[in-house]
């Protein structure tokens, strides 16, 4: 048995495990949770860490469940391949992957850290630079920016903010 590399339609990496899972083939989506912004809260969502692509484990003797069905599966746009020879991943790449990925369970991804540079897209400070201090709950976010050469504290939604850098 060997890991393989499965390229999915854009969007559809959840659609091709689930469809390729149901079909018998063992898969491996590596994700990390994330800290995204929705309905103007920030929220955690577990983004695929390799957009578009999955790990599937396959066999190459006989009694191995057959490669044809992975290209019809919905969601699959295709096997990743050199030539005519699929690209084969190492083991120990997968295993350290969910390795890593069990540690970062506990520690999502970070929208934005405190100190981090950013600017307001919408609002009365549309433009204005500032520098994030805190998250106050899911839909508020304090940020200091300059107003006259003097420091000031400013609560926002974090929708109205873009991470500088």
């Amino acid at each position: 048995m060997h890991w393989y590399l499965v390229h999915s339609k854009p969007r559809q990496e959840r659609l091709a495990l689930d469809n390729l899972t149901r079909q018998g083939y063992e898969c491996y989506l590596p994700v990390l949770p994330t800290e995204k912004i929705r309905q103007g809260a920030i929220t955690l969502a577990d983004e695929p860490l390799f957009p578009r692509y999955l790990f599937i484990r396959l066999g190459s003797d006989l009694s191995a469940k057959g490669w044809g069905p992975i290209r019809y599966t919905t969601g699959v746009s295709r096997l990743v391949s050199f030539g005519a020879e699929p690209a084969k991943i190492d083991d120990d790449l997968v295993f350290q992957l969910q390795r890593a990925e069990s540690t970062h369970k506990t520690k999502p991804a970070r929208l934005f850290e405190v100190g981090d540079r950013v600017r307001f897209t919408s609002g009365a400070f549309t433009g204005i630079e500032g520098v994030f201090q805190i998250a106050e709950g899911e839909k508020r976010v304090m940020v200091l920016i300059e107003m006259m050469s003097k420091p000031l504290s400013v609560r926002a939604a974090p929708s109205m903010l873009r991470k500088l850098g």
